[in-house]
């Protein structure tokens, strides 16, 4: 995002915050009709382009924003809604962009007030790489051509009533708009889940399963690195040979048999 989006963005979280203070169930209904809102859009250019144009004066835009999703939504969601159109976006999917990201912040929110927020980040995670693992299942979720309403329909059959329903409303919305990336997407958000708790998240790949002690181990030198509490989510890959490969974020450790041999090779040469 250039500046005015980043600056929007903040505000508009800000926004969510203020609205969700104080009420204990709004969270998981203002998450809901935040990603309705986002279909509206996704489906109507016309209001969308008008939601952010920057042309027009903010109050005029939140005062369309009202006419359209007034006594459809709720009102914490209108509140977060017309802050959100009535500033000065770069382009107009920064603005769409910021309503996902609200409204899956919205409902990780929900599940935190719920004592899920652990679980949810957890099937997130494992979600992710049950599709990176398969790749028929990502080519399903990820075709262009299938409708968003059967990707829909498929991620319902894979997962109703084998995990919690937020993660089922989150999956839900990444893979009816999402069109690449689907596994991305879902360690996108459990890594959002992850920051929740004010934890960082380390995505490693092993040559073997990790015990329960060395997990522990790993968990506590990361913590000592960066400073903060740290989930590990493990992968098996046994094309390492040996060892494992730690990404936080963008630094990667690379204690890997392969990746030392990598290195030997580029060194040699």
């Amino acid at each position: 995002m250039y500046a005015a989006s980043r600056e929007a963005s903040a505000r508009s979280r800000e926004a969510l915050r203020a609205a969700l203070t104080g009420s204990d169930s709004a969270a998981a209904t203002t998450g809901s009709e935040l990603f309705a809102v986002v279909a509206v859009l996704d489906d109507q250019r016309s209001l969308r382009v008008a939601l952010a144009d920057v042309s027009v004066p903010g109050s005029a835009r939140a005062e369309l924003c009202e006419r359209v999703f007034g006594g459809k939504v709720s009102a914490a969601t209108l509140a977060v809604l017309t802050t959100a159109v009535a500033e000065n976006w770069s382009r107009t999917s920064d603005l769409v962009d910021t309503l996902v990201l609200l409204g899956q912040e919205a409902l990780l929110e929900s599940a935190a007030q719920r004592g899920r927020i652990e679980a949810v980040e957890d099937e997130l995670f494992r979600l992710g790489r049950i599709i990176s693992d398969n790749p028929e299942l990502d080519q399903a979720l990820s075709d262009r051509s299938q409708q968003a309403s059967a990707k829909g329909e498929l991620i319902q059959r894979l997962l109703a009533g084998k995990t919690e329903p937020i993660t089922l409303t989150l999956a839900e919305q990444v893979v009816t708009r999402q069109r690449s990336g689907i596994s991305a997407a879902f360690d996108e958000l459990s890594d959002l889940a992850a920051g929740r708790r004010d934890q960082i998240v380390a995505h490693v790949r092993a040559a073997i399963g990790l015990s329960e002690q060395q997990r522990d181990r790993l968990a506590a030198s990361l913590r000592r690195i960066y400073g903060k509490a740290t989930t590990v989510h493990i992968q098996v890959d046994p094309s390492l040979l040996s060892g494992v490969v730690v990404r936080v974020g963008d630094d990667v450790i690379d204690g890997s048999a392969i990746g030392r041999l990598e290195k030997m090779r580029r060194a040699l040469t």
